[in-house]
């Protein structure tokens, strides 16, 4: 018999039995339909090869590598730079003063000056001269000129802690008073004696003499005190040592010149006639920028029975009622001698030498 295919449709609804050995649509007879045909132009587009893919990007790396090359290269450049121009300010500073700095940089620092365009001259042409110009001499001018005004700026900051604070630290002698000597004491081991204990902390003695010494001389000399010391432990000091005010002046530390990490007495700077000033200190050739207008005296320590400023009163009284052309080669002539001594033996030696002359007289008016 022959089934109507509509007739099968009932049968299509059917489920197939898995656990069976035929199935149920080969067994009526019934062909499923049959998938559609691909089409050629598919089936070439199949059999094509891909594309290749595109380029990789470029590698971070090797950017990175020569962003690395090119900023090295100026940071070396930048550090070697800035050496060589320290090492030559530093090399000018050492060698050349200031003055002859802005001498040698003369024409440097005038040259942008004399830059001369001619009138005719194309725009562009001006403006690549000022460029070239600008670059290659104005900005050396510039530093140069800034180096200078720094470096007298900082020298006048410097000098204000190294020189004396004024060129004339005393106001000028009467005319009545030229002829004065000028008497310049030291404080420290000369006038008195400070020394530091932990029971009483610092102690100030006063030297032996020292008001006989300060009174008498006082009638013949411009006394002075010079210290190395502030004028803050200076001033108080001097109120209670010298009660009588013998002492016309007082000079501390903000009066001496500073060098060499040490503070010096600059006799120089004090507006007198260096020939008539005897520097009196057990330290004179020391803590003196003049040694030569020094007179030493046993340094102050303590002891109970010195004499040392009472022995130097018949010398000074001498040289100021005698006065010499020249206080310093007087002084010379006592180098490497005890002052005071040494002027008694010569005051004997002239006794002794005037008492035979006036032998000498009477025997010839006989």
């Amino acid at each position: 018999m022959v089934l109507n295919p509509s007739s099968l449709s009932k049968y299509h609804a059917l489920p197939s039995h898995n656990n069976g050995s035929f199935d149920f649509n080969l067994r009526c007879g019934f062909n499923p339909p049959k998938e559609p045909l691909i089409g050629a132009q598919a089936l070439v587009s199949d059999l094509t090869p891909p594309p290749p893919p595109p380029p990789p990007p470029p590698s971070t790396e090797a950017s990175n590598a020569s962003s690395g090359k090119a900023w090295n290269f100026l940071k070396y450049s930048l550090i070697g730079a800035i050496t060589g121009a320290t090492a030559t300010v530093g090399y000018a500073s050492y060698a050349y003063s200031v003055d002859e700095i802005e001498e040698k940089t003369k024409a440097l620092r005038a040259a942008p000056s004399n830059i001369k365009v001619a009138d005719d001259a194309p725009a562009l042409e001006v403006k690549i001269k000022n460029r070239v110009y600008s670059s290659a001499i104005t900005v050396p001018a510039k530093a140069a000129e800034v180096y200078i005004d720094a470096r007298r700026t900082i020298e006048e900051q410097i000098r204000g802690y190294t020189e004396p604070y004024a060129e004339k630290l005393l106001p000028d002698l009467h005319p009545m008073e030229r002829h004065v000597f000028t008497l310049v004491l030291d404080l420290q081991e000369t006038l008195l004696y400070s020394y530091w204990t932990r029971e009483k902390g610092w102690q100030t003695i006063k030297r032996p003499g020292v008001d006989a010494f300060l009174e008498h001389l006082a009638q013949f000399y411009e006394i002075i005190v010079y210290s190395d010391y502030s004028n803050m432990y200076v001033d108080p000091v001097m109120e209670r040592l010298d009660t009588k005010h013998c002492v016309r002046y007082r000079l501390g530390k903000a009066a001496t010149k500073y060098q060499n990490g040490k503070h010096y007495r600059d006799l120089s700077k004090l507006n007198r006639d260096p020939n008539k000033i005897i520097y009196l200190s057990a330290h004179a050739r020391e803590n003196s920028l003049q040694p030569e207008n020094g007179a030493i005296i046993k340094p102050y320590k303590y002891e109970m029975d010195d004499t040392a400023l009472v022995d130097f009163i018949p010398f000074l009284e001498f040289v100021a009622r005698n006065p010499p052309a020249d206080i310093r080669q007087v002084l010379a002539s006592y180098e490497g001698r005890d002052i005071p001594a040494e002027f008694i033996r010569r005051s004997k030696e002239h006794q002794r030498r005037m008492q035979e002359q006036k032998q000498q007289g009477r025997l010839w008016r006989r």
